[in-house]
This record gives structure tokens, sequence and C-alpha cells, in this order.
């Protein structure tokens, strides 16, 4: 009697452990179905292959207009600001070399009373060769704040396109360089590793 009694308790042992292993080897593949499904429905941004070009456009139509379309705000300001210290040197420049320039013709008229005379007749306090150059290196940074703005405007056109284009760039986790930390049960230890993962 005791004997059967053993029996039958080491047996519904052996059942419940069986059962209990199955529950657990059916949870796992519920875990990995999941997961998989779970991937595969990972729903991907579509790529606007004329973002780029309308980035440009834009851009190209008003200052800045590229950042705002986009949206890369905090660039807009630079951008004026940029071109509106290239535009502010070529007017500061340009009236500069008028007024030497004007006071030169008024020499050549035999005039002495232009505004680079000094407070007595006859000591100019820039001589005639003075004004000639004045007019040159005015002339120059004339032309090289012309070039500097030109330079400001194409590159804010540059900025908007290579800006869209980066935007569209794929960063997803189908395509990445990560960290990973796994614990060794086998050797009872950490493993810590780089995997790199190419999905298509």
């Amino acid at each position: 009697m005791l004997n059967k009694q053993r029996h039958s308790i080491l047996i519904f042992f052996l059942i419940s452990c069986i059962g209990f292993s199955q529950t657990e080897t059916d949870s796992t593949k519920t875990e990995i179905s999941t997961n998989l499904v779970v991937i595969d429905s990972v729903v991907k941004k579509p790529i606007d292959a004329l973002s780029p070009s309308k980035a440009a456009f834009y851009s190209a139509v008003l200052p800045g207009l590229g950042q705002a379309y986009n949206k890369k705000y905090w660039k807009i300001p630079i951008v004026y600001a940029a071109i509106g210290t290239g535009v502010y040197f070529y007017i500061q420049n340009d009236k500069d070399y008028d007024r030497y320039r004007d006071a030169y013709k008024m020499r050549l008229a035999g005039f002495t009373d232009d505004e680079f005379y000094g407070p007595t007749p006859g000591s100019p306090r820039v001589t005639s060769d003075g004004l000639i150059r004045a007019q040159q290196t005015l002339k120059r940074n004339k032309e090289l704040s012309l070039l500097v703005t030109i330079g400001f405007y194409a590159l804010n056109i540059i900025d908007a396109n290579v800006d869209a284009h980066l935007l569209q760039y794929n960063v997803d986790e189908n395509l990445a360089v990560r960290p990973h930390f796994q614990y060794n049960e086998w050797e009872n230890s950490s493993d810590l590793g780089l995997t790199l993962n190419f999905k298509f």
C-alpha cells in the first residue's frame, strides 16, 4: 500500500514536470512569433526623390525658405546674417568708392574744396595719388564683398539640398551598428560585443 502511494506520487510529479516544461516551450514559441510579427510590421517612411530639388529651388527663390521646408528653422537667421553681412560691406565699400572718385574728379577739374582737403587751402589731407589708391582698394573690396555674398547665397542652396538628402537617410534598426550585452549561462559570465545588422 505504501509502495503504491509512493509510485502514484512519483508519477504525479513526473507528469506535472513534463506539463510545466511543455507550457514553458509553448510560451517561448509564442514570444518568438510575436517578435517576428513586430519586426515585420515596422512601417518605413517613404522616400520622396523630389524633396532635395524642392528644397534647393525654394532656397534659390528666397534664401532660408529651403531651410524652412526642411524644418531647420534655426538655420534661417544664420543664412540672413551671412548674406546680409556681404550686402552691407558691398554697399559700404560702394559709398566710400563714390566719395573718393567724386573728390578725384573735382581735383582734376581744378577745385580744392573737396572733403579730403585740410582746413588750410593748398594742403590736402589726402593727395591725388592717395585718392587713386583708395579707389583701387575700395573697388577690390567691393568686388570681394559681392563674391562673398554670391558664395553665401550658393551655400544656402547647397545646404538646403544636402540637408533634404540627409533627412531621407536610412537610420532605422534594419541597418545599425550597436553594442550588445549578453549573459552567458554556460560559463556564468557576461559578454560585451558589437553587432552589425544588415536586413534587406
